[in-house]
């Protein structure tokens, strides 16, 4: 498995990540505006569960693709960095209102846990994050692979349960009024670029030092 290094570092890069927000923080922030803590909570929840699948289709997939061809390997490498930064180009240039989120109806806890599910299992920045930036952190040398992948899935999850945890708790007093503000989406906007063009920096040289 990773040394605690690695896992510290893959740890970091993903709080950045889910600092970015995306479909499935915009859920969360809506279901705790429109329901409260308890529903933002239990909308995080259904996110990670949604994202375990994206876990396990990582570590069968990456495996397969370490097994049939090292070259392979390092091409998706280099892919996911230039995705990445790719992002934060397109992410800085856009004009999006990130943080408009709108209102949601009423909903049952089971159905808000169903629809986080949903949300992040049909999320490909998930799904393109484990591609582009998982395998800068996977060393074949050392072992089982699908271990590896599994073990950095797990510290994703638990990473972003904290983050998303925060989200849900501070939206109720904080997301409605920061939302009504053009200079905080601006603000978002640029700080979401240079996180993405980060990672991309630090895939791109950690992918360059494994063979």
């Amino acid at each position: 498995m990773p040394d605690w290094p690695t896992l510290a570092a893959f740890a970091g890069a993903a709080m950045l990540l889910f600092i970015l927000p995306g479909p499935a923080v915009l859920y969360i922030i809506t279901r705790s505006l429109s329901q409260g803590r308890t529903a933002g909570l239990v909308s995080v929840a259904g996110v990670h569960v949604g994202s375990m699948v994206h876990v396990v289709a990582a570590a069968a997939g990456l495996s397969a693709i370490i097994a049939a061809s090292a070259g392979g390997f390092t091409a998706v490498r280099w892919l996911g960095a230039a995705y990445l930064i790719y992002l934060g180009i397109r992410t800085i240039l856009s004009r999006d209102d990130t943080f408009a989120t709108g209102t949601a109806e009423p909903a049952s806890y089971r159905r808000i846990f169903a629809q986080g599910v949903i949300v992040n299992v049909l999320n490909p920045k998930v799904a393109l994050f484990f591609l582009a930036f998982v395998p800068q952190f996977i060393d074949p040398l050392i072992g089982n692979t699908t271990l590896q992948v599994v073990v950095l899935g797990i510290v994703f999850v638990v990473a972003g349960v904290v983050s998303d945890g925060i989200y849900a708790l501070a939206a109720g007093t904080l997301g409605d009024r920061l939302s009504a503000k053009p200079r905080w989406r601006t603000m978002s906007r640029y700080g979401a670029g240079a996180i993405y063009l980060t990672l991309g920096a630090t895939a791109a040289f950690a992918g360059s030092g494994k063979h």
